[in-house]
């Protein structure tokens, strides 16, 4: 892992920060004495908070949407790094209006690669999901689309800047997740709404998806896409374990699955899990960096064993109910949220 000295002298870009998962990577970015941390995103309300909350001169922000090319330029110049993380993330919101996400996710993905070449940055990190495995909605759709851009850039640009991509599950605590929507449900006395009970997804705190963009920033090589390994919860669990935690004020309800929404989550396929190294805690998943001349794969073959099974939330380490509990007892948010309910 890297020390706080990598960062020493860096100007790093982050777009769509403002969002709990922005401020997180901001805050830990300039930790790490970084020269300059700047973020670009659409909202100027809650850039404005961010600014009050953390009142930090190195912290800069550009008024900006990714789908427009100039504004991305302008962040980008003199920048050192770009962790991309703005997106359409809601599923839903995808299904009904998958062309707004073709032009965030995609095209404005190629944006953010395309200025980060321009302006010789020498790392660039893609934020990508679980729902882009394989994908069964908009959203992921996108941002599977998103991967292909950086893997397409990383075979045509030069080796000054590195362009990867990340992926990973739920991230708790993220804005519009699931936990502080059962959170709020308690806080106002309505039941706790469930699609499926026996849906798994991956869980995965802030302060680890972080330490995932932060080792791919330090450790990419072009293409790569990096998945950190990670426990699992059925929805059912998640609920119950949530509802535990403030003393069970509150009944469940079974809505159905949404539009869009998968039984189980996948990480990494057969196909690329059989290319992948295993890096203890992730797993670095090469980019098939083959043209398109193909004569030579025509002769030649492996004799290597592929693995039998994709990487996903029902295959994975599954968190009972205890489990979940201690895992969200660990996290900063849900601690805050507690004290307040009991101060109630």
């Amino acid at each position: 892992m890297t020390t706080s000295n990598d960062y020493s002298g860096k100007r790093v870009l982050v777009t769509g920060g403002t969002g709990s998962f922005g401020k997180t990577v901001a805050k830990h970015l300039l930790e790490r004495g970084v020269e300059e941390v700047r973020v670009l995103s659409r909202d100027e309300a809650k850039q404005h908070d961010m600014r009050v909350l953390f009142d930090e001169p190195r912290l800069n922000f550009y008024v900006g949407d990714v789908r427009n090319a100039r504004s991305v330029d302008r962040a980008a110049a003199g920048v050192d790094m770009v962790f991309h993380a703005a997106a359409l993330k809601q599923v839903p919101s995808c299904e009904f209006f998958p062309l707004e996400a073709v032009l965030t996710n995609v095209l404005g993905s190629q944006n953010v690669v395309e200025a980060a070449q321009k302006n010789g940055v020498g790392s660039v990190v893609c934020l990508s999901t679980d729902k882009a495995v394989m994908p069964v909605n908009a959203m992921g759709m996108t941002k599977a689309l998103m991967e292909k851009v950086a893997q397409a850039a990383a075979r045509a640009t030069n080796a000054d800047t590195v362009v990867s991509t990340v992926r990973y599950g739920n991230v708790l605590y993220s804005r519009g997740s699931v936990v502080p929507l059962f959170v709020e449900k308690i806080f106002r006395g309505e039941p706790l709404t469930i699609t499926n009970p026996d849906m798994t997804r991956f869980l995965m705190p802030l302060s680890q998806a972080v330490d995932l963009v932060e080792f791919a920033f330090f450790n990419a090589e072009p293409g790569d896409t990096f998945i950190r390994k990670a426990a699992a919860a059925t929805i059912g669990d998640l609920a119950t374990a949530v509802n535990d935690l403030f003393g069970n004020p509150v009944a469940t309800k079974l809505i159905g699955t949404r539009h869009g929404e998968k039984l189980y989550e996948t990480l990494a396929t057969v196909e690329e899990l059989s290319q992948a190294q295993d890096m203890g805690d992730y797993w670095r998943l090469r980019m098939d960096s083959r043209d398109l001349n193909y004569a030579d794969y025509f002769e030649v073959g492996t004799t290597e064993l592929p693995p039998t099974e994709d990487y996903h939330s029902h295959n994975t380490e599954l968190l009972d109910v205890e489990g979940v509990k201690e895992l969200l007892l660990a996290l900063p948010e849900i601690q805050a949220d507690l004290e307040r309910w009991n101060n109630l």
